[in-house]
């Protein structure tokens, strides 16, 4: 009998892990990409290369999945997907927008001010000029701390001045953006008193909606807006990988 029940508790265990179930839901499905930088060719897990970006949303496109802001989360929708890039690199800037026009597309950019102002690693950052000209019905600008420090071990003291500084920036620059937070590094505090205090500051200095990896799809609406998945996208990921992103998220079970 327990032979029997082998094959069905497996089965159950893989729809409940990788969320399956949700195809019975598809408007409750939302799907979070996590990108970083585009270049013609693609030698790094954090690059995507411009041949495999195109392929991949021609392909969101042909299977009309509702590309979508934060800001319009409460638009219900079948197949919702928000797509999103890290950091504010310039190659964004000269790849993504013709690529959004042409297969009517959104994304949202989570920008690290102190990037901005400082550079990273001799990477060509988008200038805050650039970043304010975005066209509005392609991009969404958030947040991505202002130093872009790991969060997990952090004091909550740095914690709310660093995001603070991340928005007051960004006012001050007269860009508007949504409160919706990246984690850097995809970390935060994980001790369950840690981490009620870290949402406490998220919630007091008015963040909706913060960012972890944890590639999985998410169940919208959510009772867990600081925790909400990304799925990250390779820089070397083939197309079938791809598509086996989209539905299962994570591809590993341990």
């Amino acid at each position: 009998m327990i032979l029997y029940l082998i094959p069905v508790i497996l089965a159950v265990f893989i729809v409940l892990y990788f969320r399956l179930y949700l195809f019975a839901f598809p408007h409750n499905r939302l799907v979070i990409l996590m990108y970083h930088q585009i270049e013609k060719e693609s030698h790094e897990d954090l690059t995507v290369s411009l041949k495999n970006l195109e392929q991949q949303f021609s392909y969101l496109s042909r299977k009309r999945y509702t590309s979508q802001f934060f800001s319009e989360l409460n638009i219900s929708a079948k197949k919702n997907i928000i797509i999103t890039f890290d950091d504010g690199y310039r190659n964004n800037l000269e790849y993504l927008p013709s690529l959004l026009e042409k297969y009517n597309l959104k994304a949202t950019i989570f920008i690290p001010t102190g990037f901005i102002e400082k550079g990273y690693n001799n990477y060509p950052m988008m200038t805050f000029d650039e970043i304010r000209n975005l066209d509005k019905k392609y991009f969404e600008i958030a947040l991505h701390s202002h130093a872009h420090e790991n969060l997990k071990n952090a004091s909550l003291d740095f914690i709310e001045k660093d995001l603070k500084k991340n928005m007051e920036i960004l006012d001050t620059q007269n860009i508007r953006y949504s409160r919706v937070l990246a984690y850097p590094y995809g970390k935060y505090p994980q001790k369950k008193d840690d981490k009620l205090a870290f949402f406490s500051i998220l919630k007091k200095i008015g963040i909706d909606f913060a960012v972890r990896i944890g590639n999985k799809v998410n169940y919208y609406p959510t009772r867990h807006p600081y925790e909400l998945c990304r799925i990250d996208i390779k820089g070397k990921d083939s197309i079938i990988k791809f598509k086996l992103k989209l539905i299962f998220g994570r591809l590993k079970l341990f």
